[in-house]
C-alpha cells in the first residue's frame, strides 16, 4: 500500500497518524460496509478530534481515572516479571505452568520504531516455537492487514506457550463481582482478544507453523470484587473470531475506496470539513453509538436525509435496496411505482401497511 501512502497523509491534514488498535477494528469489522470509518481509519484520521470540530463530540470515552487505575492494575500484574500472573494461573486456574522466561516487547534497545519492535516479536517467537519453550511475551508488537492495508498493533497483552501452544491473555480493570463479570464488557474484551488472536495465528502462520498453535482459549485477568487481587477466567473467542475473519473478508479495499474520492479531499479541520466528512459515504446504525466517534455526526446525518439505516440494520437489511423512509412510505401507499429489483420489497411495504391499518381500525 505503499502507493496509497501520500493520499492518506493528505487525508490527516499532516497531522500525525492515530494507529489501528484492537477496539477500532472490532468496531470496523462491525460496519464493513461503511466506506466513511474504512476510509478515515485507513489514513489514521483522529475520529475524535474530527467529531468534536463538528460539534458532535463522541458519546463514549474513558476517565482519566478509569486509565489511571487501569495501568496502576495491569503494572501489578505483571510487576517482577508476571510472577503475579504466574502465581495465578498456577493456583486459580490449576494450569502445569513451567517456569518460563520473559520478553518485554514494549521497547527494543530503546526505540520503539514499529518494524524494529515487530522484527524482534517474530523472531522470538520463532525461536520459541521451535523451541517449544514456555515464554512469556509482553507487549509483542502484531501487524493485521486491513482492507489491504496493514495495521500494527500494540496490544496489552501478553502470549505464553504452554503445552505447545500460544495463549492470549487480555488484562482489564473493569470487576469481577463474585464470579460475574459485566456482559458487555466481558463481550469487548472477547472481541478484542479475537483480533490478537487473528493476528497472532497469521504470524504464526507466516512463520512456517500450524496457526492452530495458537490457542482459541484466552484468558482475562480483572481485579476481583472491587479489590486490586486479580483473578482469571477462560475465554472462548471461536465465535468471536469467526465472525471477525468473516467480516474482514467484506472490506473493500483502501485502494479501491480512494479512488472514489474527491482530489484533493482532507479531513483537517476548517469551514470545508463537514462538507468532506459528507463526501465519503456512511453506513449509519444505531449499533454505531457504541462504537465510533464520528456516531452522532452520521446520525443527524442520517436523520436530516431520512436514511433507512437510522432505524437500525435489521430495517435497512430488510428494505433492500430501499435507502429512505420516504422512499419507503410512498412503495407502501403505492404512490411510488417500483423497479423489477424492488417490486418483491414494494409488496411487503404494502401487506405490513395494510396490516398497520388494520390493526388501527380494530383499535378504534
Amino acid at each position: 500500500m505503499t502507493d496509497t501512502a501520500p493520499e492518506l497523509d493528505r487525508l490527516r491534514g499532516g497531522a500525525p497518524p492515530r494507529n489501528h488498535d484492537a477496539r477500532t477494528i472490532a468496531a470496523l469489522t462491525s460496519n464493513p460496509g461503511c466506506a466513511r470509518r474504512g476510509v478515515m481509519d485507513a489514513a489514521g484520521v483522529d475520529k475524535e478530534a474530527v467529531a468534536r470540530a463538528l460539534g458532535f463530540p463522541a458519546p463514549f470515552g474513558q476517565s482519566q481515572f478509569a486509565i489511571t487505575r487501569g495501568n496502576a492494575f495491569e503494572a501489578q500484574v505483571k510487576a517482577d516479571g508476571c510472577a503475579e500472573l504466574l502465581t495465578l494461573l498456577r493456583d486459580r486456574l490449576g494450569l502445569d505452568v513451567p517456569e518460563v522466561a520473559y520478553d518485554d516487547l514494549e521497547v527494543v534497545a530503546g526505540n520503539e520504531g514499529r518494524e524494529l519492535r515487530h522484527s524482534r516479536t517474530r523472531r522470538l517467537l520463532a525461536r520459541a516455537l521451535e523451541a517449544g519453550e514456555g515464554t512469556l511475551f509482553d507487549h509483542p508488537l502484531l501487524r493485521l492487514e486491513i482492507a489491504g492495508c496493514p495495521a500494527y498493533l500494540e496490544p496489552d497483552v501478553i502470549a505464553f506457550q504452554l503445552a505447545g501452544r500460544l495463549h492470549v491473555i487480555e488484562i482489564k480493570s473493569f470487576a469481577v463481582v463474585d464470579g460475574q463479570a459485566e456482559p458487555e464488557q466481558v463481550a469487548a474484551a472477547a472481541r478484542q482478544s479475537a483480533v490478537y488472536v487473528l493476528a497472532l495465528r497469521r504470524l504464526v502462520a507466516e512463520l512456517g507453523h500450524d496457526p492452530a498453535r495458537v490457542s482459541h482459549e484466552v484468558f482475562l485477568v480483572c481485579p476481583e470484587n472491587f479489590s486490586n487481587r486479580p483473578t482469571a477466567t477462560p475465554l472462548d473467542v471461536r465465535p468471536q473470531l469467526a465472525v471477525l475473519e468473516r467480516q474482514l473478508a467484506r472490506l473493500t479495499r483502501v485502494d479501491e475506496l480512494l479512488a472514489e474520492l474527491p482530489d484533493g479531499l482532507t479531513f483537517e479541520a476548517g469551514d470545508a470539513l463537514a462538507a468532506s466528512v459528507r463526501a465519503v459515504e456512511a453506513r449509519y446504525a444505531p449499533e454505531c453509538m457504541s462504537g465510533c466517534e464520528m456516531a452522532l455526526f452520521c446520525r443527524d446525518e442520517a436523520r436530516e436525509c431520512g436514511a433507512t439505516g437510522a432505524l437500525g440494520r435489521s430495517v435497512r437489511d430488510d428494505l433492500g435496496g430501499v435507502d429512505t423512509i420516504g422512499t419507503a412510505l410512498a412503495l407502501a401507499d403505492g404512490s411510488l411505482a417500483p423497479s423489477d429489483d424492488l417490486a418483491e420489497t414494494a409488496e411487503q411495504l404494502r401487506a405490513a401497511a395494510r396490516l398497520r391499518a388494520e390493526a388501527l381500525d380494530g383499535a378504534a
